[in-house]
């Protein structure tokens, strides 16, 4: 039996897809959401760090998995190499209802003003696409409250002066500093910076009928074992079930978007959990499938009109991939600081976002998530044993000595930092894979740079001995975490994919809603703007269709 035509099918079920399907069922639309992966709990895995995807040691806990998905890497020399999701290289990407917002560290930044226009403030350096936006922070204000408030956020800016203007409160408080926080805003305030809580998706008091936060240590990488992390998969996904006009189908892996012989989306082709390929046909399609696959499923999207993949006739879709290049400091206290009380970060400082002499951008920096026993076997200084006695005495003698300072450098975007589909490799369904390839830009390094100082400056003050530092290189794509940009928006159709509300140039009736859209990525984790943009993205479908738009052909 076929499926049943609906008004809007959305590929993904993470952070801008949950959102989307949410604002569209409620606006009245029939709505079929489309996910790779299945629910995931954390019965389904408990806590074992060897299966986290902060360490990938066995495999993704929350997909995908490396029976049927695999992605190429494109080295600096141009050979390539095929990389199992197990392995560091396919980067973060999750396969399960909520997708990354089911395990994640739960940050909830708001981008600053400045960080929706970079090329109008800083001027764009040479070879970088650098650009500003084409929405404004204050465009986007009433989406970010409206995701801190519908999903959950926990948080206070009444210490940080750099904060972007809002017009209504988080709706919960603070989580408490630990005992690393409270030493590092005694040191920033010897510097005279402006020390503050990390706003959170996460309950720091009852909401949303979920508990408040317990604090579990191993939070970092799992799923909530009380349901007190906001993931979409807990608070806007049920939502849009709820209405009757939503209709979740997981184990479905899409292959392409349909497009008919005047460039319309007809809808989508979809593997289902016994492999049969499947049509489902729609007034408009929303992919919301993250920054490197929302960009390989456009490729895959070939048409008459569309030869090149849906949306990609100048040749952007895919371009400008961009990540965080992290970097920061770390050192060794005289006495333990360790408490066993999670997430571990809590305190920030947005003292360096803006404003550096000479720089475009900088970064947060905040102390670290708890780094459970095997991942900490990775954090050493340079020179340190790797393995060995020696190696086993530093373990011992320092986890819970050791104090972290890091943050997400604002990358500038390179047209050359890309996903492409390979010609040759194929997944699990026959699909070509997503090929990544490109480096950073040089000026990367030079904020990372002139923000590990800063970090390094902070520990000093603690009081912290044998401080190293870590700076990124310019080697490889970026998008290990935090991917973005591959489909950015736009109000010239050469240099972008999308308008300013996700809607694909010469294709009215199909849109984009994540990662993929942003131009540029902040110096912030960037969930809570995809939530955004979400909302952004899904209220102006919504209020267009509610105006007698017509979007399918």
């Amino acid at each position: 039996m076929a499926n049943q035509h609906v008004n809007a099918v959305v590929v993904g079920a993470g952070a801008g897809g949950g959102v989307v399907a949410k604002v569209l069922s409620e606006a009245g639309l029939s709505v079929v959401l489309l996910e790779r992966g299945t629910w995931q709990s954390f019965d389904d895995h408990t806590d074992d760090e060897l299966i986290s995807q902060r360490t990938t040691v066995l495999g993704n806990a929350y997909g995908p998995d490396d029976a049927r998905y695999r992605r190429v890497c494109e080295n600096p020399d141009g050979s390539t190499r095929i990389v199992l999701p197990s392995e560091g290289g396919y980067n973060n990407v999750a396969a399960c209802v909520g997708s990354g917002t089911l395990s994640y560290g739960a940050m909830a930044w708001r981008f600053m003003p400045q960080d929706f226009k970079m090329r109008s403030t800083y001027g764009c350096p040479d070879g970088s696409t650098l650009d500003d936006w084409p929405l404004t922070y204050e465009d986007l204000e009433p989406c970010y409250e409206r995701a801190e408030w519908e999903i959950g956020v926990a948080g206070d800016d009444s210490t940080n002066p750099f904060a972007a203007p809002r017009r209504k409160p988080r709706p919960m408080p603070a989580f408490p500093y630990n005992k690393e926080a409270r030493l590092l805003v005694q040191a920033a305030e010897q510097l005279k910076w402006h020390p503050f809580p990390v706003p959170m998706l996460r309950n720091s008091i009852p909401y949303g009928g979920r508990p408040q936060c317990i604090h579990m240590r191993s939070c970092v990488g799992f799923a909530c074992p009380i349901n007190a992390k906001c993931g979409t998969q807990n608070t806007v996904i049920p939502a849009a079930l709820a209405t009757g006009h939503c209709e979740l189908r997981t184990n479905a892996v899409v292959s392409e978007v349909v497009l008919d012989e005047r460039g319309h989306a007809r809808g989508v082709r979809y593997f289902d959990s016994h492999d049969r390929l499947q049509e489902q046909t729609a007034d408009l399609v929303v992919v919301s499938a993250s920054a490197t696959e929302t960009a390989r499923l456009l490729l895959n999207s070939k048409s008459k009109l569309f030869p090149n993949g849906a949306g990609n006739n100048n040749d952007w879709v895919g371009r400008n991939l961009q990540g965080h290049a992290y970097c920061g400091a770390e050192g060794l206290m005289a006495d333990e600081i360790y408490e066993e009380a999670g997430p571990g970060a809590c305190v920030a400082f947005s003292d360096f976002n803006h404003g550096n002499s000479g720089l475009r951008g900088g970064a947060m920096l905040c102390n670290e998530f708890i780094a459970l026993p095997y991942l900490y076997t990775g954090i050493r200084p340079p020179g340190a044993p790797r393995w060995g006695l020696a190696h086993k005495e530093f373990q011992r003698r320092n986890y819970k000595r050791t104090i972290r300072v890091k943050g997400p450098v604002q990358e500038m975007p390179v047209f050359e930092s890309r996903v492409r589909v390979d010609p040759a490799v194929k997944d699990h369904w026959g699909l070509p894979v997503a090929r990544l390839s490109g480096r950073r830009h040089p000026h990367d390094v030079e904020i990372a740079k002139f923000m590990v100082e800063k970090a390094a400056q902070l520990l000093r003050a603690t009081g912290a001995a044998d401080i190293w530092t870590s700076v990124p290189g310019t080697g490889g794509p970026s998008g290990g975490q935090h991917q973005a940009g591959t489909c950015r928006m736009g109000n010239d159709p050469k240099t972008s994919v999308t308008n300013r509300h996700g809607q694909v140039h010469g294709i009215d009736n199909l849109f984009v809603a994540d990662g993929s859209l942003n131009v540029t990525n902040g110096g912030f984790n960037p969930v809570l703007t995809i939530m955004a943009l979400g909302y952004w993205v899904g209220g102006y479908i919504a209020k267009e269709w509610k105006g007698g738009a017509h979007f399918h052909a």
